[in-house]
């Protein structure tokens, strides 16, 4: 299965942002997206997951050949995509666990009980380095920005989605959590996944090494090549080699 974006075009609040993305990625690869602020990194991430304060105005997102544009968020993630926001929010009063369950549960259209989730988190949280005591504590509440961040990659490990697209998740991180969520990033790729890095960086692709990167300049896809574009841009910046 691949995710195919061809001639996307997407607004907001009356504002196009997207202005023709063409991006193709194949079962098993790993691709980045750098740009400047106001390139449209993260409205392609949103556009992508469905988020209601984007529209599309035209163009498609194929998944595994199906034209997913026009689907709820909901009914997205359960065609296998998953997106990690730039900035979690926090939920007071639901418990990591409560909240890790219930989006199982809907992602998987099938109900997990307590005891068996519980398993599960646990053995996951454990492979991934986690202490247990979070899965007790309120969804991001009081939480540090890598803690966070950590808390998303875990849910995309127990989702397992075909296509992971990752919003800026090394934004704010201290060395030791950029890392752990490289580390658990690195756990999804292989065969069956596809994943889609949006960064301003260059520092998360020294860790998780892209097969493409591609640089984001006013709505469109202007470059494009292999892991040593990524360099290029961090040593040269954004704008095209003269």
């Amino acid at each position: 299965m691949k995710l195919e974006i061809k001639e996307l075009h997407a607004r907001i609040d009356g504002k196009e942002i997207l202005k023709g993305v063409d991006l193709t990625i194949k079962d098993g690869e790993t691709h980045a997206i750098m740009g400047p602020n106001g390139s449209g990194k993260s409205t392609l991430a949103y556009s992508i997951a469905g988020h209601p304060k984007y529209e599309v105005t035209s163009g498609q997102i194929l998944l595994g050949g199906e034209d997913i544009v026009g689907m709820a968020p909901d009914e997205r993630a359960r065609k296998g995509l998953f997106l990690s926001f730039q900035y979690p929010v926090e939920i007071p009063g639901v418990t990591v666990e409560s909240f890790l369950r219930a989006a199982v549960n809907a992602v998987r259209g099938q109900d997990l009980d307590v005891v068996e989730f519980h398993a599960m988190l646990m053995d996951r949280m454990e492979r991934f380095g986690m202490d247990p005591a979070f899965a007790k504590r309120y969804l991001n509440a009081g939480f540090s920005g890598g803690e966070k961040k950590r808390m998303e990659i875990l849910q995309m490990l127990l989702l397992d989605p075909a296509f992971a697209v990752l919003d800026e998740t090394d934004s704010g991180l201290d060395v030791d959590a950029l890392r752990s969520v490289a580390s658990g990033i690195g756990e999804l790729r292989g065969p069956g996944h596809g994943i889609l890095i949006i960064t301003h960086y260059n520092r998360i692709l020294g860790y998780v090494v892209p097969d493409r990167v591609h640089v984001m300049r006013d709505g469109r896809i202007a470059r494009s090549g292999g892991k040593e574009l990524a360099r290029e841009v961090e040593d040269k910046g954004y704008e095209d080699p003269k």
